[in-house]
């Protein structure tokens, strides 16, 4: 199903080409760790149909959900080595620009109020630009993302109630410490991992928002989700600056134009999730548990701020500051 729907992409793409067949359509591939039925995922095929569209078929991006071209890792790589062109990512990119680390510092933006506020000021400018400078990577969009929160097969109330339990965390070593702290066992691993490792009981918990639990399937192999709201963060859709820079500038600036189209209909589409998959998991057993977050940010905070380079802690203190 999922070669048949990026074959009919491309069809479609090609379809919409010259009309005397003679110039061949750039092709872009779009590889994201995300299920189909995600909001990340919605977002990056909105994106291609509008390339799609505005350049009539010249610039066609093909799009591989599911961990398909490999982890977030993997398709970041791909893009730096060049046999890739697009992916969705965002606080992993602090391997190589530091300031992105800070997009997902826990306990940190209070709201998805804040965090849009924080995204569209200076300080979100100041992220996507060390991103673009210092890892190759331009920022074309943005896509919000519902607070993550701690799955599992017990209610954890305080962090007491972890007792060390082995949590998989992505791969981000503030996310370790944080964990560490809390009394977990923090394990990094790959999204695609996940599922399996619940369900053999390597793992006993994850932390994510509660979209992708859904699109993830992890109700199946979790009871419980503990409202944590440890981190309000956001992904950014990016493409290579190689690879953008090589497109004439006609095709460029088309670009740019469906980005602004898929982020506002990104937008749209987080309006609607930020209610419906608490029914829907709720549907499905989960049982949802208050937590005291007071006590989990007491003892997280100081740690991550002492955690943060000079740099980072300057970019930090900006965003505590935003009303």
């Amino acid at each position: 199903m999922k070669k048949l729907l990026i074959f009919g992409l491309l069809l479609l793409a090609l379809s919409c080409g010259s009309n005397d067949g003679s110039d061949k359509p750039i092709i872009w591939k779009l590889g994201h760790i995300f299920a189909e039925d995600n909001i990340m995922h919605k977002v990056a095929l909105k994106f291609a149909e509008e390339v799609n569209s505005l350049t009539q078929g010249k610039l066609v991006i093909q799009v591989y959900p599911n961990s398909l071209e490999g982890s977030e890792i993997d398709n970041i790589n791909g893009i730096r080595l060049g046999t890739s062109q697009m992916t969705i990512t965002g606080e992993s990119l602090q391997t190589w620009a530091p300031k992105a680390a800070v997009m997902a510092v826990p306990y940190t933006f209070r709201s998805v109020e804040h965090v849009q506020k924080g995204i569209e000021s200076e300080i979100g400018k100041e992220i996507a630009q060390e991103i673009q400078d210092k890892v190759g990577l331009v920022p074309l969009l943005y896509v919000l993302r519902l607070p993550r929160n701690l799955t599992s097969n017990r209610p954890i109330r305080k962090p007491s109630d972890l007792n060390n339990l082995i949590v998989r965390i992505p791969n981000v070593p503030l996310f370790v410490k944080a964990w560490e702290l809390l009394g977990a066992k923090p394990t990094p691993m790959a999204l695609n991992e996940v599922f399996t490792s619940l369900q053999q009981g390597t793992i006993q918990g994850q932390e994510n928002p509660i979209d992708l639990v859904y699109t993830s399937g992890f109700y199946e192999v979790q009871k419980y989700i503990n409202l944590t709201e440890h981190v309000y963060s956001w992904l950014y859709v990016v493409v290579g600056k190689k690879q953008l820079d090589s497109l004439p500038q006609e095709l460029k600036e088309k670009v740019f134009e469906a980005s602004k189209i898929a982020q506002d209909y990104g937008l749209e589409e987080f309006n609607k999730i930020s209610t419906e998959y608490v029914e829907l998991l709720k549907d499905k057993g989960v049982t949802f548990i208050d937590v005291d977050k007071t006590e989990f940010e007491n003892i997280v905070k100081p740690a991550m701020e002492s955690s943060l380079t000079e740099e980072q802690k300057a970019i930090y203190n900006k965003i505590l500051a935003i009303d």
